[in-house]
């Protein structure tokens, strides 16, 4: 087994603890059933939210998820002028056999104008 990192982000429409909590649930989602991950393969994750959410806590989702075990911490990404709003991402650190290659980074909603080259 290696150690891998998969990214995602996703993007909300208003600070609101529902959106935070269903958009959180569909981007871990995504990413555990692209990469056909289980929560025993996920070593860590790191969700960041942009400067202007504050209304909940993404790893809650990931709690709900069954991530108990997991160790998740959240933070504030910087607040670059004209970065794009209201935006949630992740990194999971995942035990893996997958080549670097084969890992699906997970790039939802209004995200997906970050990174173009991968998104879905």
């Amino acid at each position: 087994m290696t150690v891998r990192a998969v990214r995602g982000a996703t993007q909300i429409d208003a600070d609101d603890r529902d959106q935070i909590l269903e958009a959180t649930t569909e981007l871990v989602s995504e990413v555990m059933a692209r990469n056909e991950l289980t929560t025993d393969d996920v070593i860590s994750v790191i969700f960041t939210v942009t400067p202007d959410l504050t209304a909940e806590f993404p790893a809650l989702a990931a709690r709900k998820l069954g991530f108990h075990e997991v160790p998740l911490l959240c933070a504030t990404e910087i607040g670059v002028p004209g970065a794009l709003p209201r935006v949630i991402r992740l990194m999971a650190h995942i035990a893996t056999d997958r080549p670097r290659s084969d890992v699906q980074h997970v790039y939802l909603r209004g995200a997906t104008a970050l990174r173009l080259d991968i998104a879905q």
